[in-house]
């Protein structure tokens, strides 16, 4: 996996901590990945800083919780600037969290596939 994406370190950890069920937690991050991008794109067309503030929170937790420091690191930033009620900057934050998170979600799906049987 790629170091500048995922934090190989965690990921051994997970593997180690969830055996079998590992595939489930790269299943489940994906899903609810999903998801969070979804609130974070809701959040920003309502220009509601409070929700924006509270879904990059979350995104930023299960980012940091499944080893992907750039993701969860972009997550900050929009935390951050929503804080601030800086919603200029939210939409392109947005846009490199989407960048970054496709990266992830190609790398953890490669992943999910030595877990086939």
């Amino acid at each position: 996996m790629s170091d500048s994406h995922l934090d190989s370190a965690v990921q051994a950890v997970l593997q180690d901590v969830m055996e079998a069920e590992y595939p489930v937690l790269l299943d489940t991050f994906l899903t609810d990945s999903e998801e969070r991008l979804r609130l974070l794109h809701k959040a920003e067309r309502a220009a509601d800083a409070q929700a924006l503030r509270q879904a990059a929170h979350s995104f930023k937790g299960s980012c940091s919780n499944m080893g992907a420091p750039l993701l969860a690191g972009l997550c900050r930033q929009l935390e951050e600037a929503a804080r601030r009620e800086q919603l200029s900057q939210t939409a392109e934050l947005i846009e490199q969290i989407e960048r970054e998170f496709a990266i992830v979600r190609i790398l953890f799906r490669a992943e999910r596939q030595r877990y086939r049987h």
